[in-house]
């Protein structure tokens, strides 16, 4: 019966140890950047008071070139990564870009990050499905690490706000639908 006793302890010094791990991964240095704490729901936003600014990403373009998310401040900008062999990106990112044709003219920036892939597949791919919007070649998938820890699931999408904070982290394949109710009230905002 000793060891019964024990057990109330035993949890609530778990319980916090797991509230410090969790602290410790939703914050960052002096509060202010974002980093990865949970999902967000299909259709939802981060409230604009909770957003956290989100780290300048970018890369090197598939074709040559650079891209920054500096450089799409004041601007919604939609961040997808995928790769080629992943089976709900194929269906996704043609998607996208069917979704990023539309709404461009409307101030939406869409950057892509190819992960995990082989170049010459990632190629093909967007040449295949006459992939638009700029896509940066991210083999070691480094970028996610540096937006915040994002686990390292695909396809996922993240929603930036106009003032470069982090509206919406989606670990789900999205279709346009998904998109276009949070697209428009992040281009309403102010």
């Amino acid at each position: 019966m000793p060891h019964i006793r024990r057990i109330p302890r035993l949890l609530a010094a778990l319980a916090t140890c797991g509230a410090l791990v969790l602290s410790a991964c939703s914050s960052a240095s002096g509060g202010e950047e974002f980093h990865f704490a949970s999902k967000t729901t299909k259709g939802s936003l981060i409230a604009p008071d909770k957003r956290k600014p989100a780290q300048d990403v970018g890369g090197t373009l598939i074709d040559g070139g650079h891209v920054s998310l500096a450089d799409e401040k004041g601007k919604v900008t939609l961040l997808n990564f995928w790769a080629s062999w992943c089976g709900p990106c194929k269906v996704e990112t043609p998607q996208l870009d069917s979704l990023y044709r539309q709404e461009k003219s409307k101030g939406i920036r869409f950057i892509g990050f190819d992960t995990k892939d082989d170049k010459g597949a990632a190629k093909s791919f967007i040449a295949q499905n006459d992939i638009s919007f700029p896509v940066v070649y991210d083999q070691p998938g480094a970028v996610q690490l540096k937006l915040g820890n994002i686990p390292g699931v695909l396809p996922f999408t993240v929603l930036v706000d106009k003032q470069g904070r982090v509206a919406a982290v989606y670990l789900d394949k999205l279709s346009p639908k998904d998109l276009q109710g949070p697209l428009s009230t992040l281009l309403a905002e102010h």
